[in-house]
């Protein structure tokens, strides 16, 4: 539900922010006032598109604001934790802010989104409809989806069913459709992976192998300096002349005569111990070191090459040992499949029979649970419209693709079915498809008709309807100001109109003005009371002057619509 609305700097709107309720809530007003305005604000926010046209003359930026609750919206939650937007007390607040330059900065929640995704949220909180606008009506492939929103939690578990099976059956029949390739292309792609399989084999390659050569290389390539480095330090510490380890055990049997005097010399007596008996191994050691050290040009030349073969074939099959070993193993099964094709390509079509079996078979039973909803979405269709007067209107729901059924090849994500909605509007008439022959009035009263049904399961926070009354009178409107609201009964309802009798029906009524400031004209919102929501009705019937008549058929009007709505509450 949209809570409040900010709007600074948008078209005549210089500041203004409002605050909106549950139920129905209608905006009226003198032409050219703002109204539209303003709802060309909210389908913004919901990601509309947008144009620097929008902003107010000599500004650089418009700022759009809404804060909106989520009472059990399920849809909006999942798409918010995809896009990993946090949101608390389920509350959700979408800025956009439009710049001079064309630019564009949407957040939700303070987190910058793309129109894009603006777009997919704001479609699960707010439905627009203009008096051109019926967009889904006018769109057959919408069609389907509508009918499956009607549906119960049968067709949607069945619909779930449907697609696991045909995520798998497109799997299989990709897999399928791969092997089907020319002989030739098999024949090049078998020669191909026999050798690089032989080429890995043929390698021999081990663990860790080329960090181990380049080690061993190392030592190779330094001897020189290795040995001579090793001789030089084991003469420092034990050559023939005086040496290192000599001067400390010198120092070693001086130190010895003391160390019963005090513990202090006592640890130094055992530390220049320590530090002889090590320096005495570490001797040791070079000297062993220097006598099994030798230069051995072949081996450097092996390690050479055998590095060279490394690298080749890092450069064919991957970047370390673990990627070409994991390259071999893939291309050894793949090997195996085409060695074996005639087998693997059998188990492909026993495997893709199975699934084409088993989708045919949920298809048409998915397609026949959609028939029986159908009659239940024609009933309830053609009972609201018994209520706008349409009673001799037919409306059908047709099913086509029937003879594809026994076809796995033509199933699509969602079924067999192609679904359109066909409708009669005159006793006689042949049935034709609803986008080609319905009226704008006609199309207004069907929409409200659906919206009437599916308002209850589409989880739509806000439904927004642009004049959809207009060129109705008498007890039509009186029909559709009856629907609004029952569709306000389900989800708030933001209504502009310019009908008496909607407007008499309204549980909240904000009157729209022009005001002129500094000589610029701005737009001005005056929620109203019960008085002035009677004058401003009596206003709507009888135009600029206002009689007493007026006035108490706009009483009238609004007693008729209080008992209109106790009969709806029951």
């Amino acid at each position: 539900m949209l809570q409040e609305l900010t709007i600074k700097n948008f078209a005549i709107i210089h500041d203004l922010s409002l605050s909106f309720e549950s139920g129905m809530t209608v905006l009226t007003g003198e032409t050219g006032a703002g109204k539209s305005i303003i709802i060309d604000a909210v389908g913004l926010l919901a990601g509309g598109r947008g144009s620097n046209e929008f902003i107010r003359h000599g500004e650089n930026k418009c700022v759009l604001e809404g804060l909106f609750t989520m009472e059990s919206n399920p849809i909006t939650y999942e798409l918010l934790k995809t896009y990993d937007i946090e949101t608390e007390d389920d509350t959700l607040i979408i800025q956009r802010d439009i710049h001079r330059n064309g630019k564009n900065v949407c957040r939700i929640n303070g987190r910058l989104v793309n129109i894009a995704t603006l777009r997919l949220i704001g479609e699960t909180l707010i439905d627009i409809h203009g008096q051109n606008e019926h967009q889904e009506l006018m769109n057959p492939e919408r069609h389907l989806e509508m009918l499956d929103q009607f549906g119960d939690k049968e067709l949607l578990k069945m619909k779930e069913a449907y697609a696991v099976t045909f995520a798998a059956y497109k799997a299989a029949k990709t897999a399928y459709d791969k092997w089907q390739n020319s002989e030739q292309e098999l024949a090049q792609r078998l020669d191909m992976l026999q050798f690089q399989v032989n080429d890995i084999e043929m390698a021999e390659l081990r663990e860790q192998e080329e960090e181990e050569l380049l080690e061993e290389k190392n030592l190779l390539t330094n001897f020189q300096k290795i040995t001579s480095v090793l001789a030089e330090s084991y003469d420092a510490l034990q050559g023939e002349e005086t040496n290192g380890i000599d001067l400390i055990g010198r120092a070693m049997t001086e130190i010895s005569t003391i160390e019963d005097i005090d513990t202090t010399y006592k640890q130094f007596s055992e530390n220049i111990a320590n530090s002889y008996f090590q320096l005495q191994e570490l001797a040791s050691d070079m000297l062993r070191e220097l006598d099994q050290l030798a230069y051995d040009e072949d081996r450097l030349n092996e390690i050479e090459k055998r590095l060279e073969l490394i690298h080749q074939m890092k450069r064919k099959y991957g970047d370390s040992f673990e990627e070409i070993k994991t390259y071999y193993e893939k291309i050894v099964v793949e090997l195996d499949q085409l060695q074996n094709r005639e087998d693997h390509v059998n188990q492909l079509v026993k495997k893709l029979s199975s699934l084409s079996e088993k989708l045919i078979q949920q298809g048409k039973e998915l397609t026949k649970k959609r028939q029986a909803v159908a009659k239940q979405l024609e009933t309830a269709i053609h009972d609201q419209l018994k209520e706008l007067f349409m009673e001799k209107v037919i409306f059908e729901v047709r099913f086509f693709n029937q003879e594809k059924e026994s076809d796995a090849t033509h199933a699509h994500e969602i079924g067999f079915d192609q679904v359109e909605f066909y409708i009669a509007a005159n006793l006689g008439e042949p049935l034709k498809a609803l986008v080609k022959v319905a009226s704008g009035g006609e199309l207004s009263r069907m929409m409200l008709a659906m919206k009437t049904i599916f308002s209850k399961t589409q989880g739509l926070t806000s439904i927004i309807f642009d004049e959809v009354d207009t060129g109705v009178s008498g007890r039509v409107a009186q029909a559709i100001a009856n629907k609004i609201y029952m569709v306000a009964m389900h989800s708030q309802v933001l209504c502009i109109t310019h009908l008496p009798q909607v407007a008499a029906m309204a549980d909240h009524h904000l009157f729209i003005s022009k005001t002129e400031v500094a000589e610029r004209t701005e737009t001005h919102v005056e929620p109203l009371e019960e008085e002035e929501k009677v004058e401003e009705v009596a206003r709507m019937l009888a135009g600029t002057e206002i009689t007493k008549l007026t006035l108490e058929h706009a009483k009238e009007l609004r007693e008729l619509a209080k008992t209109q709505k106790s009969k709806q509450l029951i």
